[in-house]
């Protein structure tokens, strides 16, 4: 009776997440279905469907967004690729920094990169006018172009850390035995090391195509009439006319649809390419040295220095002083002041304190799914660890309309609050957590929870007392980079926020719609600076790991 007392406990707790997700994700879905499809007028009805295929001005959008984001996943794997093959198979000098500065790229807010390279490179930017007047004349910056600019330079590190753990998984003796059959050089960098490192691969594109589908800021900032599908969701959602819930949520519903396939499809491929690999003989890095190591060196460090200059600009131009729109060669605190004034205190006591409690649930909730999935495998903990995963492939802008719809009515009513925000990174952010925990509780001998048994302790002491330390490195990494992705959200957050729950990213966002770019430059400052300390953070963590995983 006591051992079946004491199992019923961790059903009890999958019973009680399962209700959470069904609460807080389950429900807002169907509710957002049940939008889309139903009207107090009309009942039930196509009609927002019909809206959508009958005009072209909304349904290329989704062409849009399938071409911009097919374009960055290639992009990315074509400069990311190669930027981890040199980083893994020779010794570059300065590889460690190389690697912090490679995550540094892809922790900051999208769209700060977006609003940092139209200080450059947009009609009145830094390098534009500077060259004008040597004479060069630019293409615009604005469109497809720009966002396939910036989504690239902010995604491809996200390539190099799949890959950076690929390709040191390969078994030397592998790349020995095709060199002794003659396939060397390139022939072999295809058909060996690429075909060993598919699955990954195919991995880092998925991540990639969801993380550009999904973005919102960088569209709206730098593509002026490239409208995407984010876009045309916070364009029906928050219309100048008034919201239409029913279009919006259609739109929403196409959304989600979209992605499934595009995350099915991955997963089929994938499934094409299995096999394991014991690397029980690891890569011997080569001497990047002569030519080849000179341009190898000029690759790498070219790629991240025109990846990192958006936010070095940001930075210096935060300093600079502002008549207007237009910048002064003088310099001085006033952004900085200017933004105390419009809740730069506010901005980032709300942010600290939404993300820390985000990132609290986070922990839990991912401590107990992994622990159920690893330890307690049964249906219901699959089930739960299958919900908590998919608003992995949702946009951040479809989960935000569908809390807003499913808790705006009078009887419970969560719209406006910082409780709301709270759920939606919640919800948003857990897959990174829980992803790292699940593999690191799988690395936990059962042995050490027997033997701590064995000694009297109950199966809940063992599990906080013995198991969950044991996971703290896992947890700790897989949490800081919930944190920092919890920081620079906003596409999810745009439509939840108002000026008592407003963060760093959305006070930023504000300052540049408004055109006060000084202020707007301090807001991001800022923000890029608690990216910075999340990313010391996690280095400490994880010892400088060069293996990681997302």
């Amino acid at each position: 009776m006591k051992t079946k007392r004491r199992r019923d406990i961790w059903t009890v707790l999958g019973l009680m997440l399962l209700l959470l997700f069904v609460v807080f994700f389950i429900y807002p879905c169907i509710r957002l279905l049940w939008e889309a499809f139903y009207t107090e007028k009309t009942g039930f009805t196509m009609k927002a469907f019909t809206k959508f295929f009958s005009k072209k001005y909304y349904y290329s959008t989704i062409l849009n967004s399938f071409k911009v984001s097919a374009a960055v996943m290639v992009i990315s794997l074509l400069i990311g690729v190669p930027f981890s093959y040199f980083f893994s198979f020779y010794r570059l000098r300065g590889r460690k920094v190389l690697f912090v500065l490679a995550l540094l790229c892809t922790m900051s807010a999208p769209f700060i990169g977006a609003y940092s390279w139209i200080m450059l490179l947009g009609r009145s930017g830094v390098i534009t006018k500077l060259l004008e007047g040597l004479g060069i004349k630019l293409g615009s910056i604005y469109g497809f172009g720009g966002i396939l600019l910036v989504q690239s330079l902010k995604l491809f590190p996200l390539v190099v850390i799949y890959m950076n753990g690929a390709f040191q998984d390969i078994d030397n003796s592998l790349l020995e035995a095709s060199a002794n059959l003659g396939c060397t050089g390139l022939k072999r960098f295809f058909k060996v090391i690429m075909g060993l490192t598919m699955p990954t691969i195919l991995a880092a594109a998925l991540i990639v195509f969801m993380r550009a589908f999904a973005d919102f800021g960088t569209p709206a900032l730098i593509g002026e009439g490239y409208k995407t599908f984010p876009v045309l969701i916070y364009d029906s959602f928050l219309s100048e006319v008034g919201a239409d819930y029913n279009f919006a949520s259609a739109v929403s519903v196409l959304a989600i649809v979209l992605t499934a396939v595009v995350f099915l499809v991955q997963k089929f491929a994938t499934s094409r390419f299995k096999f394991t690999i014991n690397s029980l003989h690891p890569i011997q890095k080569k001497e990047a040295r002569g030519v080849k190591g000179f341009l190898m060196h000029a690759y790498c460090y070219l790629l991240i220095a025109v990846a990192l200059l958006p936010q070095f600009y940001i930075i210096f131009d935060s300093f600079r002083d502002y008549k207007g729109q237009v910048a002064q060669d003088t310099y001085s605190l006033s952004n900085y002041q200017n933004a105390i004034r419009k809740l730069l205190g506010r901005s980032v006591k709300n942010t600290l304190v939404i993300s820390i409690i985000a990132l609290v649930v986070i922990i839990i909730i991912a401590v107990l799914i992994a622990y159920l999935v690893v330890r307690r495998s049964s249906g219901l903990s699959h089930t739960v660890d299958t919900i908590s995963m998919l608003p992995y492939i949702m946009p951040g802008a479809v989960i935000g309309i569908a809390l807003i719809i499913a808790f705006n009515t009078k009887y419970f009513s969560l719209t406006g609050t910082m409780t709301i925000m709270v759920i939606a990174l919640a919800i948003r952010r857990m897959p990174y957590t829980s992803r790292s925990a699940t593999a690191t509780m799988m690395q936990i001998p059962i042995s050490t929870e027997e033997a701590a048994i064995s000694l009297g302790a109950s199966k809940i002491k063992t599990f906080i007392k013995v198991t969950v330390p044991q996971m703290t490195s896992g947890i700790v990494s897989g949490a800081i980079l919930s944190f920092v992705s919890i920081i620079t959200e906003m596409s999810s957050g745009i439509f939840l926020y108002n000026n008592s729950t407003i963060t760093l990213t959305l006070s930023t966002y504000n300052a540049i719609t408004l055109g006060s770019y000084g202020t707007a430059s301090a807001f991001a400052t800022v923000t890029t600076l608690l990216t910075i300390v999340c990313l010391v953070l996690y280095l400490v963590c994880t010892r400088g790991s060069e293996k990681m995983s997302v």
